[in-house]
């Protein structure tokens, strides 16, 4: 790898294309090199656990839209939409319907650096590109990995949150580069879509504070339509907002730290091989990544505590982010509001504490449910719940040292007669350091568990057969990366907007 310093520029000082950081993205998705076989296993992984997740949130209300949106965009050859069988989209309809469908319950892959991100947001886009142009397997396979090492590279590089920008506007530079990997397209062609994807997705953290809605699975879905039609914009001759990230009125000299700051973006060297994939990590529990190793945390000092009526406060002292976007650093009254929506509590540390210690584990649909927010007893032990930074553990969450990282934290739960029980966890058990890494068969039975009384027997096994056969699945043949779901479980009709109109 090599780091590359990124700084603005004024206009009347010389920066070369090759000297772009678009460019030299745009350099490391054209360069053709061979995916390790570990990368090629671990993307199977992740389209299975895409797969898995979209399969549970097919029928709620956000997929529902999305889907009905795209269905009003067919075309031949066109692209595949999770639940229907014959249905063949514009390849950025079906990536916005898949995408907000593998979102919804913020359940698929996470990476966590300088910013953080879902990397898996990546494979909708890509694939939906590749089905519509008929590519291979092994096509897919090379876009995928390069959507992965630019997605991961940016977010090790850039820090976005703390001037309030979405992460999303690292995904549709990943993305465009991806499907510029996908299609071979050339250098100058890829650096413009990268740069056009970056300008069109970039936006506020808003998405992610406050009342949050079902625009959080929107947003990634949306960056990935977007760098569809960069792609396509520039294909056909068009050019982007240049040097985008460089220039005097660009992105790093009014969104992100100003003209006096330098940036460190790691990138592989010509001939290296695409590994990001490999520092990436899923998701056991259907909540936000910071509350993985927490849920783990809690299930394990429950039988500690026994009686939860015992209980006086508790304190969870963790990082810089976990206590400032789902802690109560944040100031967000709806984190400790029962009647907020699924949305806010996934981003609520105190309600998913509470719950995990009450249950003893995480339950993707049961433990956000109404009725299970506005318990009493959850909503007396969740309103006992503070969080704190600690300096250690944020530094522990940036460190670069794989030994040292971690995204926990410790609680130290008082109880009425003073006494005190405390225990700390860093990363959760699903982790690959953890106590129970991920490997192909959890990635599998998370397929099946989550697609159980939504995807037949039959539909399942034929799913995983081809995900696992992905690497020599034909020209044409990405289309068995779909599944099929009786129309009676893919959700409620919906009212009507203007592209069903005619």
């Amino acid at each position: 790898m090599k780091t590359h310093d990124v700084r603005s520029y004024k206009s009347a000082e010389h920066l070369a294309r090759e000297d772009q950081l678009a460019w030299k993205i745009a350099e490391v998705a054209s360069d053709l090199v061979a995916v390790e076989p570990a990368v090629t296993d671990m993307i199977i992984n992740r389209v299975i656990d895409n797969a898995a997740v979209a399969a549970a949130s097919v029928a709620q209300r956000p997929v529902a839209s999305a889907r009905a949106q795209a269905l009003c965009h067919p075309m031949p050859p066109g692209a595949t939409v999770f639940g229907m069988d014959s249905a063949r989209i514009s390849p950025e309809w079906a990536a916005y319907a898949n995408g907000t469908a593998v979102r919804e319950l913020d359940f698929h892959d996470t990476f966590l650096a300088a910013d953080y991100s879902h990397p898996g947001d990546n494979i909708p886009p890509i694939l939906a590109v590749a089905q519509h142009v008929g590519l291979s397997g092994s096509d897919l396979i090379r876009g995928l990995a390069t959507g992965y090492e630019i997605q991961v590279d940016l977010v090790k590089g850039i820090c976005l949150h703390e001037h309030k920008i979405d992460h999303i506007a690292h995904l549709g530079p990943s993305a465009a580069a991806g499907i510029g990997t996908l299609l071979n397209l050339p250098v100058e062609t890829i650096y413009q879509a990268v740069q056009q994807a970056l300008h069109v997705t970039t936006t506020t953290r808003q998405s992610r504070k406050g009342e949050i809605s079902s625009w959080k699975a929107f947003a990634p879905a949306f960056a990935g339509k977007m760098a569809i039609e960069a792609v396509d914009r520039v294909m056909r001759g068009e050019g982007a907002p240049s040097p985008a990230w460089e220039g005097e009125d660009g992105f790093i000299a009014w969104l992100l730290s100003g003209p006096e700051a330098v940036y460190h973006v790691p990138l592989p060297e010509k001939g290296e091989a695409k590994r990001a994939i490999l520092d990436t990590y899923t998701k056991e529990h259907s909540a936000e990544y910071q509350s993985q190793a927490l849920i783990d945390l809690a299930r394990r000092m429950g039988p500690k505590v026994g009686d939860l009526g015992r209980v006086k406060s508790i304190l969870i002292e963790t990082s810089h982010h976990t206590h400032y976007v789902i802690g109560t650093g944040a100031n967000d009254p709806q984190k400790m509001d029962p009647q907020a929506s699924r949305e806010t509590l996934d981003h609520s540390i105190m309600y998913i504490f509470a719950v995990a210690l009450e249950d003893g584990g995480w339950h993707h649909e049961r433990s956000y449910a109404p009725d299970r927010a506005q318990r009493p007893a959850t909503v007396a032990l969740w309103h006992k719940i503070s969080t704190a930074e600690d300096p250690e553990w944020t530094r522990r969450y940036h460190a670069r040292d794989p030994k040292e990282k971690a995204f926990g934290g410790r609680v130290t739960i008082t109880l009425e007669d003073g006494s005190k029980i405390t225990d700390e966890l860093a990363l959760a058990d699903a982790h690959p350091d953890g106590a129970r890494p991920f490997v192909r068969e959890n990635y599998k039975q998370k397929f099946l568990t989550l697609s159980e009384g939504v995807l037949t027997p039959d539909e399942q096994k034929r799913f995983l057969a081809a995900a696992e056969g992905l690497a020599d699945l034909k020209a044409g043949d990405l289309h068995q990366l779909n599944f099929t779901v009786d129309p009676g479980l893919m959700g409620a009709p919906h009212p009507t907007g203007i592209f069903d109109r005619t």
